[in-house]
């Protein structure tokens, strides 16, 4: 059968009356044509229900994929890092340890009060008071401050800041304040100073305890 044929059955076919009871009837292009559509039908439900679904799967696979590797890939640089960051951490051990063994305990603070009073008494300076204040407990630490009062010229009182800086102890140093001396050629010296401890369990259970 000619295609111009075939072509003239179906303009001429009424497509209100046609029945798919008689499909085999039908001009054998209308069955291709149907055959065709059922076929893209099918085809598209299964990739809908079957295969959609599967590459949704594959999908969510290599981004997680993607992901597991730029982990991959950091940890990797983490771990090559490593023996540098072993050294580092002993290095900042070691300065930990340097700057723990310069935090005086309860003990020693007496010790360190006799030690700053000889540094006054060294560069001759007259020594009005120091006196310790209250322990103020912070998180990892006990704050220890206590006033100084001394009187002597201004360079006696400078070198008596600079040996107190240089104390083995840390000292720190807060509110300077000079005054002159009336009918005198001298300064008085008036500040706050703080020195650290380190605050041990035990002795955060005490500072805590009523």
């Amino acid at each position: 059968m000619s295609f111009r044929g075939e072509w003239r059955r179906l303009r001429q076919l009424d497509w209100r009356e046609l029945d798919i009871k008689e499909s085999g009837g039908w001009p054998w292009s209308l069955q291709l044509i149907c055959c065709v559509l059922v076929l893209g039908l099918t085809l598209a439900a299964v990739h809908w229900y079957l295969a959609r679904p599967q590459a949704e799967a594959l999908a969510e696979a290599r981004a997680e994929e993607r992901t597991l590797l730029r982990d991959y890939r950091l940890k990797a640089a983490q771990a090559s890092r490593l023996p540098t960051m072993l050294e580092e951490m002993a290095v900042l051990e070691a300065r930990m340890e340097a700057l723990m063994a310069m935090l005086p305990t309860g003990a020693e603070i007496p010790s360190l009060l006799d030690s700053i009073s000889e540094i006054a008494i060294d560069h001759q300076l007259s020594i009005d008071a120091i006196r310790l204040r209250s322990p103020v407990t912070r998180d990892f630490y006990i704050e220890r401050p206590f006033d100084i009062q001394v009187e002597g010229d201004y360079h006696r009182l400078a070198a008596f800041l600079a040996d107190i800086a240089a104390l083995s102890r840390i000292v720190t140093q807060h509110d300077f304040s000079l005054e002159p001396v009336e009918e005198a050629d001298t300064l008085t010296l008036s500040m706050l100073a703080r020195t650290y401890s380190y605050r041990t369990s035990g002795e955060a259970e005490g500072e805590s305890s009523p």
